[in-house]
């Protein structure tokens, strides 16, 4: 083996071997002193903005008239018969009183209301009962209580009796079983297709080893140090984060470290030294990284401007991440690979850099095909692009969390026997909230009651009830629709109408109404990520075209390249919603993937515009714009294509999660990282550039015309 030329820049072993010891003095460090993530985990806060009108009713609610925060069970009962199905409520309210189940504050059933109320339906043979309970979801207590109301719910399941546990209390608690325990699953099936692909791509196992120990470094670090950050209160962390922190690290990571193999792998057949290769490789390629690095984080960050509580709480652990995946591959993933030395691509030897160039047949075709046909290329990608994106046609936002759920659960099978008894309103009331002056009077109260009893959508009011001052009026509506539905959220402007002008007509004065419950929670939730992603979008194509000029030199430049990844996004989401809603029968795309899939597929999707233009930015220094593009997609394309591979196989890992949201998520970031990697980058991109001549980087020109 040839050795380094004296004199010349390169990186030690005795330097690499330190490098390694520090992070694993580090990640010892970590360990010892830093929680589990167990420890500081939160529940994802699913509720809208505080100052939103559900919020509000909420906090009116409590302080009035002692509403509990923590989502209420709702049990069902039916039979054949009503004097069945009334020994049954019987002996199960029984039940729960003897079990004194510390979450538990109340129990009302049928016979606490006059003629039962809405806990009856029309024939008697179905009953509900409505059990109150304290803490919160996240609470153990709370979760155990549940579980246990559901035990005690079984004994009256008897074949002849039927009986099921639903409402918000079950739909969460069957929400964190049905997530808990995927995250191993998850974690076991992400590092399995990235030891296959990247072994299929390389064929070396000391470069899988490589990455795998760079990613396995880095997501300790991440947790180590995202613990204590959560620990001390700088930043929430939540179940569903760190899960797509794994996938987000292994992904991220394996496209940095490809990114590093392939440029080392050209460096080695000009410098045959690897502490030489090394060296030369991080150089050409650092700009490159830390762009990338700097386009993720500040698309991650730019969620702290929403305005819905998940969505802030959601980007500072994974900036958190990124940053760790960034100090790997600057220093842990160059030292492994001066350690490894020429062993690193054994059993494939490195040969020399035109060769490689010739022998890309297929990136060389691709590169001919643009560089001769620009204006065909555009056109046909951005018809594609265009037929993609008119999935969305129609498609709409999901808020019932139980229709999510991608296996059976027993909140499920209660909602249906809800619906099909009592209504599909049954299931979550709304509340109706009527704020006065002055005291209200019996007559007030009957006149606002009985409007919003005949008021369109309205299938029954249910428990009337005034404050100890008589100021407060508060009236539970069952909807005709699914209380999780659009219509249903449609329909609560004109409650508020009905509610003002019967108090105002009836001599009540200047009243504020509020409308509480499920549907008002969904339909503010709704304004709020609609305008989040409208304004965490506009933020993070702003900071993603400053970090593209600056690495570029370029203000025109990221006009473009900034129109392709909105044209990417909207195509995306269209197949998605094809192939879910249209192909698949989900009622919708789950509320928050629009807006996750937009920060990922942004961040994620422009890193290979990126290798690809810094490339060809670097190219020009030595050749005339058409030789330097051809180079460009040709040197990038494999390294990139499998790095575009890899990726969006680890995202649709997250299709085998049994729910809704992590399935949506996952297929549509496969769906945008291979759109990016094959069409939008070697495709779309190039011809962009090709059009442009010598203007593509405008007002940078290139040296070689």
């Amino acid at each position: 083996m040839k050795t380094s030329v004296p004199g010349q820049s390169h990186v030690s072993r005795r330097t690499a071997w330190w490098v390694v010891i520090a992070w694993v003095f580090v990640i010892g460090v970590l360990t010892s002193v830093a929680p589990t993530l167990d420890d500081v985990e939160t529940s994802d806060d699913d509720n809208p903005p505080a100052d939103s009108m559900s919020m509000r009713a909420a906090a009116l609610a409590e302080a009035e008239f002692g509403a509990d925060a923590a989502p209420p069970a709702i049990i069902v009962v039916r039979s054949g018969s009503p004097d069945a199905t009334g020994e049954a409520v019987s002996g199960l309210v029984s039940a729960i009183e003897q079990a004194d189940l510390p979450a538990v504050l109340r129990v009302v059933d049928a016979t606490a209301v006059p003629g039962g109320g809405t806990l009856v339906n029309e024939d008697g043979t179905a009953q509900t009962v409505m059990v109150s309970l304290s803490g919160s979801a996240g609470d153990d207590d709370y979760r155990t209580t549940v579980t246990d109301l559901r035990t005690i719910t079984s004994g009256v399941d008897d074949g002849d009796v039927e009986a099921a546990l639903t409402g918000p209390a079950g739909i969460v608690v069957d929400a964190v079983e049905v997530f808990g325990g995927s995250d191993i699953v998850l974690l076991l099936g992400t590092i399995a297709l990235v030891v296959v692909l990247l072994f299929a791509i390389y064929r070396s196992p000391v470069l899988v080893v490589v990455a795998l120990v760079g990613v396995g470094f880095a997501l300790r670090l991440a947790e180590g140090a995202g613990a204590l950050l959560a620990e001390a209160g700088v930043i929430e962390i939540s179940g569903q984060t760190s899960s797509i922190m794994t996938v987000l690290l292994f992904g991220v990571g394996t496209d940095y470290a490809l990114i590093i193999f392939a440029r080392s792998r050209e460096a080695l057949a000009e410098h045959p030294d690897p502490r030489v290769a090394v060296l030369r490789a991080m150089r050409s390629v650092a700009g490159a990284l830390a762009a990338s690095v700097s386009t993720i984080v500040a698309a991650v960050l730019a969620l702290l401007a929403a305005v819905t509580p998940t969505l802030q709480a959601f980007g500072p652990y994974l900036a958190v991440g990124v940053v760790s995946m960034a100090a790997v591959a600057f220093t842990l993933t160059p030292a492994l690979l001066v350690i490894s030395g020429r062993l690193a691509f054994w059993p494939r030897r490195s040969s020399d850099g035109q060769h490689d160039l010739v022998s890309s047949r297929v990136w060389s075709r691709v590169a001919d095909v643009v560089i001769t046909a620009p204006r065909r290329v555009l056109a046909g990608g951005l018809a594609v692009l265009a037929l993609m994106s008119t999935g969305l046609i129609g498609a709409q936002q999901s808020f019932d969390m139980v229709s999510g759920f991608r296996l059976e659960t027993e909140s499920a099978i209660g909602q249906e026997m809800l619906a099909e008894s009592f209504g599909p309103g049954i299931i979550a009331p709304s509340q109706v909230l009527v704020r006065a002056e002055g005291p209200l009077s019996d007559e007030q109260v009957e006149r606002v009651a009985g409007a919003l009893g005949s008021a369109p959508g309205v299938r029954q009011v249910g428990q009337v009830q005034t404050s100890a001052d008589h100021r407060t009026l508060a009236v539970d509506v069952v909807l005709e629709a699914n209380p999780y539905g659009p219509e249903a959220m449609g329909l609560l402007p004109r409650l508020t109408d009905v509610a003002g002008s019967a108090a105002r007509d009836g001599g009540a004065g200047r009243v504020d109404v509020l409308v509480g419950g499920e549907t008002a929670v969904a339909a503010d939730t709704r304004t709020a990520l609609n305008r989040d992603l409208v304004v965490v979008g506009l933020l993070m194509l702003l900071a993603v075209s400053l970090i593209l000029g600056w690495v570029l030199r370029s203000l025109l430049a990221p006009l473009y390249l900034a129109l392709t990844l909105v044209l990417s996004y909207a195509a995306t989401m269209g197949l998605t919603s094809f192939v879910t809603l249209t192909v698949g029968g989900d009622l919708g795309i789950g509320n928050r993937v629009a807006v996750y899939v937009l920060v990922f597929l942004v961040a994620l999707g422009v890193d290979y515009t990126i290798f690809m233009m810094t490339r060809y930015r670097q190219e020009l220094a030595t050749s005339a714009p058409v030789p330097a593009l051809r180079t460009s997609i040709v040197r990038t394309g494999g390294v990139i294509s499998s790095a575009g591979v890899i990726l969006a196989g680890t995202f649709a890992v997250l299709m085998t999660q049994p729910i809704r949201e992590l399935y949506q998520f996952g297929l549509a970031m496969a769906i945008g990282i291979l759109l990016d990697t094959f069409v939008v980058r070697p495709l779309l991109v190039p011809a962009c550039i090709r059009l442009l001549g010598q203007r593509a980087l405008w007002p940078t020109r290139p040296a070689h015309p």
